[in-house]
């Protein structure tokens, strides 16, 4: 199954970190949070990647083309003119890079890769947050459900937008940001049928997922929420960013659940 990242989001919340590379390259530790994000995808047997880019795209571009030599064991015969690779760290991915426009939203760049998709389900999330999340029984969840998509939800303070869902884990309505204390919030990580490429109208680059997209799924009693009650956070700013690293670097990262030998 594929695994859709959107990673074309410009980030200006977080501008002192992309100004030089897009949000997604931003680093926890000495990683992009996007290779992170891959990680976790990957520790499931997830490794056919399709990256949506748009904002500084090229620098995304660079990291997966010289990703061999990067993590690599290497030396550099000038005299010669040789290169020797004495080790090799890789991982078992398929990387395919979409640009679709740095302007472009969340709806727009989905769409684009439908050609890419073709008839199959597919995952898709955020090139930005990290979970202690089970891949698998999200999978077994939407596959229960017999609905178009699945939408995993947490639970986070007013400053997101958030959801009502039914007894039956579907999803009602969006509501807009709310100042109660805890809210059931789109936390990315969806599992989805190729139908929901019937929802997001061609040549239309303005379309947000989060928006018509959505909340037509939701009016169609189409979208299943995945209710995870561990640890999830998004990095939107520079604290966000740095409370991510400290875990990291204390070896308390919840999304840690990979060999530590491939840090």
């Amino acid at each position: 199954m594929k695994v859709l990242i959107l990673a074309g989001d410009l980030g200006s919340i977080l501008s002192e970190e992309t100004s030089l590379v897009p949000k997604p390259m931003v680093e926890i530790g000495s990683k992009p949070i996007l290779w992170h994000v891959m990680k976790m995808y990957s520790h499931y047997g997830f490794n056919d990647f399709i990256i949506l880019t748009g904002y500084k795209s090229h620098v995304i571009k660079e990291y997966f083309i010289n990703y061999y030599n990067r993590y690599s064991d290497i030396t550099v015969d000038m005299a010669n003119n040789s290169v020797e690779i004495h080790k090799v760290r890789h991982d078992p991915w398929k990387v395919t890079m979409l640009y679709t426009g740095q302007d472009t939203m969340t709806g727009g760049r989905i769409k684009q890769a439908q050609q890419y998709i073709g008839n199959e389900r597919f995952m898709l999330t955020y090139g930005d947050g990290v979970a202690n999340i089970d891949i698998n029984d999200i999978i077994s969840k939407h596959e229960k459900s017999k609905k178009i998509l699945t939408m995993t939800t947490v639970q986070s303070s007013g400053k997101f937008g958030s959801v009502t869902i039914q007894n039956d884990n579907t999803v009602e309505s969006f509501i807009e940001k709310s100042q109660e204390n805890q809210n059931w919030i789109n936390g990315g990580f969806f599992v989805c049928e190729n139908k929901i490429f019937d929802y997001i109208p061609a040549n239309n680059a303005r379309i947000i997922f989060e928006r018509e997209p959505l909340e037509n799924l939701a009016k169609d009693g189409q979208l299943n929420a995945y209710k995870h009650m561990g640890f999830w956070k998004c990095m939107d700013t520079l604290k966000d960013k740095n409370d991510l690293t400290d875990m990291w670097v204390r070896g308390e990262a919840p999304w840690l659940f990979w060999s530590d030998e491939d840090k």
